[in-house]
């Protein structure tokens, strides 16, 4: 990996807080490897053994907004945690913060376990408001264990809070059919993670379906300990998740075809998916013969 360079960048659409579709986005920066080892995380792909010098991520953000469209908004995602200091020097905040002045929100990724005065210090440089994306992954206690997170139930609501008494909004990242659950145990406990994420004080919830080829999932789906979800099982949590009302709901909708269990309705559920997201409204379901033999 290159440390002059971020391993990707993008600009996508994303129904915003303030209700309405706009441009976000996306820098995934180059750094050090996370040091959690989360089971099913595959993110240490694009990492480097060392720290990054100082003034290598302040260039990557240059980089890519050098080369991106316009966007009111920006994700500074890292494979890791933004406030770990071996991952990104806290020398760099004050020229991180100075590049990212203009967007209105600036949203990164952390472990729950790292939310401490280092945000707080970096929430008071920047000019718009700062988003703290927090993985959940689930909250099945038993599971959340197994996956190696680090962390429990109790930490990662002790984030949420100081995070919005500090007046810093939450989004929050939930695993669907992480390993160790069947497709229906999946649903019950995505949704169960949605409701924990939003009773907490999280303002936004991201589904990311649970890949197969990540961290130590092959192994453990050799071992009948892990499948996929079902398109089904995708469709019924954002549906039930827009329903609750408590919040966005997002479907990560990254390499769905993956997931596709139909080859002639698979694009057409994926676009029904793609308009949810944007709309946050519940749409009729796509009709096809293959529904009919669906659990």
């Amino acid at each position: 990996m290159d440390p002059r360079r971020p391993y990707a960048f993008f600009v996508e659409d994303e129904h915003a807080a303030a209700g309405r579709v706009e441009p976000v986005a996306t820098i995934f920066l180059t750094n050090r490897e996370c040091p959690f080892r989360c089971l099913m995380c595959d993110l240490w792909r694009h990492t480097t053994d060392e720290t990054v010098a100082p003034g290598m991520i302040p260039a990557q953000i240059d980089h890519a907004l050098e080369r991106l469209p316009p966007a009111r908004h920006v994700k500074l995602y890292n494979s890791g945690n933004f406030f770990d200091r071996r991952a990104i020097p806290p020398a760099d905040h004050a020229a991180i913060a100075e590049r990212v002045r203009g967007f209105e929100t600036v949203i990164v990724e952390n472990h729950p376990r790292l939310c401490g005065a280092d945000v707080l210090r970096f929430r008071d440089r920047l000019a718009g408001r700062l988003e703290v994306a927090l993985g959940l992954e689930t909250a099945h206690p038993a599971v959340l264990e197994r996956l190696n997170k680090r962390m429990t139930l109790d930490d990662f609501t002790r984030a949420v809070t100081f995070l919005r008494n500090e007046d810093i909004d939450v989004r929050v990242f939930i695993l669907l059919r992480p390993p160790f659950l069947t497709d229906e145990e999946g649903i019950v406990w995505a949704l169960r993670s949605i409701r924990f994420a939003f009773d907490a004080g999280a303002g936004c919830c991201a589904v990311v379906p649970t890949r197969g080829d990540t961290g130590l999932m092959p192994r453990l789906a050799r071992q009948g300990l892990f499948a996929p979800p079902s398109m089904r099982a995708i469709e019924t949590v954002l549906e039930a998740g827009l329903r609750m009302g408590r919040g966005r709901v997002f479907m990560d909708l990254w390499d769905l075809e993956r997931f596709y269990d139909c080859a002639r309705c698979g694009p057409a559920r994926r676009a029904r998916l793609h308009t949810m997201n944007l709309t946050q409204q519940v749409t009729p379901p796509v009709a096809c013969a293959c529904r009919d033999h669906e659990a």
